[in-house]
């Protein structure tokens, strides 16, 4: 694994390759910042969002989709939260990871920032901005990711310990049939590569696992940091795992990257219908 020379976050996540422009988006959560490095000249830019943001994607119209700790949000400029999410559920509540399917459905999840368990849930926003909460009883609501054929949903609740799989409905965003695919320690964020294998970032596991198609383990990767917190693959080839971590009191923050042998899949963009 190779270090970015990039700032280092108190609590790194969300990687995220946009292919429109060539570049990773990151945020360092507690710090409400989104961070975006351009890999061809080293250049990085950091937004400061005002209040903890838990992933940025793409948005097909300009600008940016988050979920920030207030619900989902646009930025082009200036943030905007068009659907609160957070206010409806329990004080002290925020948002987490999430992503957007091919269509540009955004799902992104909560969590309480004090661990209670079961205070968060799993939304879904439509391109109508309207939010629709999907899944319930979440204690942290982590990755969020698709089979290349968009018919399954891989998704966590870290402190299960493992990582779950819907049918995915690609035409409604529907999911059913919830079950267990893996069981693992602490996992965290996730992304799905070219040929559906599954990549798991270990909370406190200091590492990436690669997943076949039928959860049983292929191989892994080693990390630097303790806390790794989510991965994506980035670059022209999409075959450069870029990885988060977390500062946990001696080490962690770093952003990673390591060349593979594999393909991974660009960040879907959020298609909202209003300017």
């Amino acid at each position: 694994m190779e270090v970015v020379p990039v700032p280092h976050a108190r609590l790194g996540e969300g990687a995220r390759w946009d292919e429109r422009t060539g570049t990773l988006l990151w945020v360092d959560i507690p710090a409400g910042l989104v961070h975006r490095l351009d890999p061809a000249d080293g250049s990085y830019e950091s937004i400061d969002m005002g209040q903890p943001v838990g992933v940025a994607v793409p948005r097909a119209s300009g600008g940016l989709a988050l979920a920030v700790r207030d619900g989902f949000a646009v930025h082009d400029g200036a943030l905007t939260v068009v659907a609160p999410v957070t206010a409806a559920e329990r004080p002290g509540n925020r948002m987490n990871d999430g992503a957007c399917d091919r269509a540009g459905r955004f799902f992104a999840g909560t969590m309480a920032q004090d661990d209670t368990p079961g205070a968060g849930a799993l939304y879904r926003l439509g391109p109508d901005r309207r939010s629709e909460r999907v899944v319930k009883g979440v204690s942290i609501s982590n990755g969020v990711a698709w089979s290349p054929d968009e018919r399954l949903l891989y998704y966590v609740d870290t402190v299960t310990d493992r990582v779950d799989v819907f049918d995915y409905d690609p035409e409604t965003g529907r999911i059913a049939d919830r079950r267990m695919f893996a069981v693992l320690p602490q996992p965290d964020g996730l992304t799905v590569d070219a040929s559906g294998h599954v990549w798991v970032a270990l909370w406190g596991g200091g590492k990436v696992v690669r997943l076949r198609p039928d959860g049983r383990l292929d191989l892994t990767v080693e990390v630097p940091a303790t806390n790794v917190t989510s991965c994506a693959f980035g670059g022209p080839d999409l075959d450069i795992l870029y990885v988060t971590t977390a500062w946990d009191g001696s080490t962690g923050g770093e952003l990673w990257r390591r060349r593979t042998s594999f393909t991974g899949l660009p960040a879907n963009p959020y298609r909202d219908l209003s300017p």
